[in-house]
């Protein structure tokens, strides 16, 4: 009979009811609970597997280039990074409040492992969110304007709790691309959260974008109210080479 209840679970797709019913069997400690016990003990072991496959869901989703999270932000390193600051963003009531976050500093110094951590939180929380290379989500877009996909795309951007660009400002942007990025940060101005990492400064962001009707309309988008990490220091990535 217990075989029989472990296959209806399975065919019912109640996979972590399944799992923790037939623990329960192997484990004969299992059996002294009460009625009231079992029950509640089946219905958290579903809500914890479903809740870990959606958090999974949401990570694949949003494609991080770094498996990273906050616990394993390294703090020891002087990278003017301020781990109460980091602590509050865990909390993500940044994006509860649709506020950006700007993460600017030299190649190597961890900006994007930083995004990608705290984007890994933001999933965690339950929030989606969506990770890509700038450059490579301008040319992903030009491509969709051409096969007449870009309002679905850009409709799915917009949608995202959370938007890591990464790798802003690598080259100034062309006609397409700044009316891309008008489009993006004007959907998601007062709704959504963006978080971007620059080599330069945000200072000089203005020459990057071009055209200066188009880069003050941005600027004043993102910048009016959002947190700003300057980190500082050398390549993390050169530091360690030369550690080996």
């Amino acid at each position: 009979m217990n075989e029989a209840i472990l296959q209806k679970m399975k065919q019912m797709k109640l996979h972590g009811m399944a799992s923790a019913f037939k623990t329960s069997l192997e484990d004969g400690g299992k059996v002294h609970l009460t009625t009231d016990e079992m029950i509640s003990f089946l219905i958290e072991s579903e809500w914890d597997d479903r809740n870990n496959r959606r958090i999974e869901r949401r990570i694949r989703t949003a494609r991080f280039r770094y498996k990273a999270n906050i616990e394993q932000i390294d703090f020891k390193i002087d990278r003017n990074l301020d781990k109460n600051l980091m602590n509050r963003f865990a909390e993500c009531s940044y994006i509860h409040r649709n506020e950006n976050i700007l993460i600017t500093g030299s190649t190597g110094i961890g900006k994007s492992y930083i995004a990608s951590a705290l984007g890994n939180q933001a999933c965690m929380l339950g929030y989606k969110v969506l990770y890509a290379s700038t450059s490579k989500l301008f040319a992903s877009l030009k491509m969709a304007r051409a096969d007449g996909s870009y309002i679905k795309e850009t409709a799915r951007i917009e949608k995202m709790d959370l938007l890591i660009l990464d790798d802003f400002g690598m080259q100034p942007l062309d006609s397409h691309n700044r009316s891309t990025l008008i489009e993006i940060i004007e959907d998601r101005h007062g709704k959504r959260s963006t978080i971007i990492t620059a080599q330069l400064p945000v200072g000089q962001w203005h020459d990057v974008i071009g055209e200066k009707t188009i880069a003050d309309a941005v600027l004043d988008r993102i910048v009016h109210n959002a947190h700003r990490i300057e980190m500082i220091g050398e390549s993390l990535r050169k530091r360690q080479q030369l550690l080996n």
